[in-house]
């Protein structure tokens, strides 16, 4: 697969309203977020908790890495990002009263890259673990497992994990389904042959051609892809359920606050349903703007 070029898109406050219509616990008094900073005021508003270097540059720098529809893709026939990534970030970026200047870029380079403040988010279906934490903070957005698809009709009888025994599976490196992967052939007596793919979409490339039996997916991506394509199916079960987050630098506790406010204005008037509705996702939303699954 040819490298993508990275894109960087730059959205207005004054043309959010156009773009945006093209699991937790309720808080109240102060609130102290897990793995953080100082309790923050209920009544604080998302811009006044922005560090003030960040209102100076006017801008939020935001990472994503495209392909995994419809979280975050291209829209068809250019390099515009769309998806609900994108467009939840430009809600987010419109809250805090900043720009959003998006860039795409690989999914094993988003950590590193927030680390080197060339971003400031990265956001891109990037799943709330344990080991991630000790690099990151997360404030979580959405709720997903991963799921097993396969070419239409099941050619190969994949019934659940343990059927993956012994078979060819292809897996999306750097990935949290990879991990599921990985732990279920650790309890494989005859084990899996697993390739890595840059993304979902190329992953399937080899189930068209015959050398995987199947790959995990998130399951809203899955069944996107395979409603898409007419080519695959998904097996219903989900495995490892949990949060997904926006990944912040650890280093920028009062950013991590910020976001989180602005998440919860988001799901408190409402705009944030009509994003997941709109991208047919809405069985995976939260009902409050949570700091490491609340840990």
């Amino acid at each position: 697969m040819l490298r993508k070029q990275a894109l960087r898109v730059v959205i207005g406050l004054a043309t959010l309203s156009v773009a945006l219509t093209g699991c937790g616990r309720s808080t109240s008094g102060q609130t102290s977020q897990a793995g953080g900073s100082a309790s923050v005021a209920a009544d604080a508003k998302a811009t006044d908790l922005v560090p003030a270097a960040l209102k100076e540059k006017g801008v939020l720098r935001v990472a994503t890495a495209e392909g995994y529809p419809p979280m975050e893709m291209y829209k068809e026939g250019t390099q515009d990002l769309i998806g609900v990534d994108p467009e939840l970030a430009a809600a987010i970026a419109g809250r805090l009263g900043l720009k959003l200047e998006m860039t795409n870029a690989s999914f094993p380079g988003l950590i590193p890259g927030l680390q080197a403040d060339r971003w400031d988010l990265a956001m891109s279906s990037m799943s709330d673990t344990e080991e991630r934490r000790k690099a990151v903070d997360f404030v979580d957005y959405f709720q997903a497992g991963g799921a097993i698809m396969v070419a239409k009709g099941n050619p190969a009888g994949v019934k659940d994990l343990a059927d993956l025994c012994g078979r060819a599976v292809v897996l999306a490196k750097g990935s949290s389904n990879l991990a599921i992967g990985e732990g279920q052939n650790a309890k494989c007596g005859k084990k899996m042959t697993i390739s890595q793919s840059e993304d979902a979409p190329t992953g399937l490339l080899q189930i068209d051609a015959g050398r995987a039996v199947a790959t995990i997916v998130d399951y809203p991506v899955a069944k996107m892809l395979a409603q898409e394509s007419g080519k695959y199916e998904v097996l219903e079960a989900q495995y490892e359920a949990g949060p997904w987050g926006i990944a912040i630098d650890k280093k920028d506790s009062q950013l991590r606050d910020a976001v989180r406010k602005a998440l919860q204005e988001l799901i408190d008037s409402g705009e944030y349903a009509k994003i997941m509705e709109k991208w047919g996702v809405q069985g995976s939303a939260v009902k409050a703007a949570t700091v490491n699954a609340q840990q």
